[in-house]
């Protein structure tokens, strides 16, 4: 009973194996994390357009409720960049900023995506994250990336700007640059500079002094809390916040209250489609990282579950005061690197962070936003990677087309409008592709019982006889396409008296392909050409069985080419390679 239940209850499983050399490794890798997510939590509170407390209740209940339904042993669930985002722009079309609506939005909007991935994961539809392919969501992250350091420019600057795209962003700050504070400007880009200096040369530096792996990893980590203590004593000290320097403010000191999302009908129509995207780009992003670091450890993890997990986590938001969450990159990544052993490393953190909304959040009142958003611009410039366009130029026109209108849309018409475009574009491009399968006529290598292209390779070829392999499955969209190709090849003036098509790449042929086949088969038979097969894997033979086809062709079937070729082949020629 325990192991039927620890399949949909992963905690169940780990659990019962829990020791105490794991408990200390989940507590230093939780009180790394913890560190590091209190900033991170507000910061990305603020990018939300959210109250900063929103972070921190975001990344308490869904962390637990991760550990119990998740199977990865080191995703850090909670807040991140992108899905920060994709929140303001889809409840910032149905609420203002600001008000008891918007906060509404954003646990409607954490529901929804919370149901929405418990029903993937119960119907086990985890694929259909496949319709966004790497390239799509390299380029969706870069220009995500760039919007938000640029979304977080008013608050270095101290000046009031809005918009949801590059254009619109980069119009209102300049509109608005009469009203730069440079005290703000100061802090902004100092804290900005200590946090891209921590990033890059603090860990090495204090190797070089003398420290331990371990404290040079907790104290570069703690970088962003450094900051935040440094320029929060700067304005109480100096009382900044009189001058114009824009701080957090209260914050309640509390547990996550028990909230309720919205229920209004239009409320769930226009937050349907948004909460599907952020679902399905959140799903992807968590599940790359959690299989890279699973792969590191030779683990594996059940990407079905994983939507449960992540479901009930959205869900746990939607319920607690958060909004929208998934894995995070960076900070699964510091709990993987700080050695967490399972996903009580999770709770652990949870229980830091419960602690430090109860006893620390008073002391973030003159916190700058300033500080908050140098945090969020260094974090996600990480996640900026332009050479992606030069890679996949290089390696396949297609995949640069998908990533350069990804990129161009996102940040010219927002993240929505860009993301769904650059899906449309990698499927239109798919089927294009598929519209057109490459088909190579082969012949044999000499001396072996090998097939290879005409054009590539020195082969021997009957000119009676003509061997084409098929490397992609046939269906509507392609099935045309073969019969003009046989069509053209034995309507040339050659003297074909056999086609033998070679199904060894053919993995499946729907009936709009069976129709085309019977077809060349009967259009073939009235030319005195005989049609026949090579290779066809079992499950595609046993399709064709159900059918006529098999019954009319006009030929044989053959196990191999080499086969074919020894019943078919007679004055036999050599073909150099063109």
């Amino acid at each position: 009973m325990i192991e039927h239940l620890s399949r949909y209850v992963p905690v169940l499983d780990w659990g019962r194996t829990y020791d105490r050399n794991a408990l200390s490794n989940d507590m230093i890798a939780a009180v790394i994390v913890t560190i590091m997510l209190i900033p991170q939590s507000l910061a990305y509170a603020l990018l939300a357009g959210l109250p900063p407390e929103a972070g921190i209740y975001a990344s308490i209940a869904p962390i637990i409720l991760y550990a119990i339904f998740g199977t990865s042993k080191a995703l850090a669930v909670g807040p991140v960049a992108v899905v920060s985002l994709l929140t303001a722009s889809a409840i910032g079309q149905v609420a203002e900023q600001g008000t008891a609506g918007y906060a509404v939005a954003a646990l409607t909007l954490a529901f929804l995506s919370g149901g929405f991935l418990v029903l993937m994961g119960v119907f086990r539809l985890g694929f259909l994250a496949n319709f966004l392919s790497h390239p799509v969501i390299a380029g969706f992250i870069t220009a995500s990336g760039i919007l938000i350091a640029t979304s977080q420019l008013k608050h270095i600057l101290g000046v009031s700007a809005s918009g949801h795209t590059l254009p619109e962003m980069l119009g209102s700050i300049f509109a608005h640059l009469s009203q730069i504070n440079w005290i703000t400007v100061v802090l902004g880009v100092t804290a900005t500079g200590f946090l891209f200096w921590v990033r890059k040369n603090l860990k090495p530096t204090l190797k070089r002094l003398g420290a331990s792996a371990l404290l040079a990893d907790i104290l570069t980590k703690a970088g962003p809390v450094a900051a935040v203590v440094a320029t929060t004593l700067a304005v109480w000290g100096f009382g900044l916040d009189t001058q114009g320097v824009k701080i957090v403010g209260a914050v309640p000191q509390s547990l996550p209250p028990l909230t309720l999302p919205g229920f209004s009908p239009d409320l769930l129509g226009a937050l349907l489609v948004p909460a599907i995207l952020i679902s399905v780009i959140g799903f992807v992003e968590s599940v790359s990282v959690a299989q890279t670091l699973a792969a590191k450890k030779r683990q594996r993890i059940n990407p079905d579950q994983e939507l449960i997990g992540l479901g009930a986590a959205n869900l746990g938001a939607a319920f607690t005061g958060g909004y929208p969450v998934t894995g995070g990159f960076s900070r699964s990544v510091v709990n993987f690197d700080a050695g967490a052993e399972t996903p009580a490393a999770g709770i652990f953190t949870a229980i830091g962070l419960a602690i430090a909304a109860m006893a620390l959040t008073p002391l973030v009142y003159y916190l700058p936003n300033a500080t908050l958003a140098a945090t969020i611009i260094v974090a996600v410039l990480s996640l900026v990677d332009l050479s992606i366009l030069k890679k996949t130029w290089a390696y396949s026109r297609g995949d640069f087309a998908a990533v350069a209108a990804t990129i161009f849309l996102t940040l010219m018409l927002g993240v929505e409008i860009g993301v769904a475009s650059g899906v449309a574009i990698s499927v239109l491009l798919h089927l294009y592709k598929t519209s057109r399968p490459h088909v190579a006529e082969v012949g044999l290598v000499p001396g072996t019982q090998h097939f290879r292209n005409i054009h590539r390779h020195s082969v021997e070829t009957d000119p009676a006889l003509v061997s084409l392999r098929v490397d992609e499955s046939l269906y509507f969209v392609n099935a045309r396409f073969l019969e003009d190709l046989i069509q053209k090849r034995v309507t040339n003036g050659c003297a074909v008296r056999n086609v033998v098509l070679i199904f060894s790449a053919v993995n499946e042929v729907d009936y709009s392909a069976l129709e085309s086949l019977e077809a060349i088969n009967h259009r073939l038979k009235d030319m005195g050409v005989g049609l026949h097969l090579s290779e066809v894997k079992g499950p595609v033979m046993d399709r064709l069985k159900r059918s006529h086809f098999l019954d009319d062709l006009n030929g044989r079937v053959f196990l191999s080419q080499y086969d074919a070729w020894e019943a078919l082949a007679g004055d036999i020629v050599p073909k150099a390679a063109e």
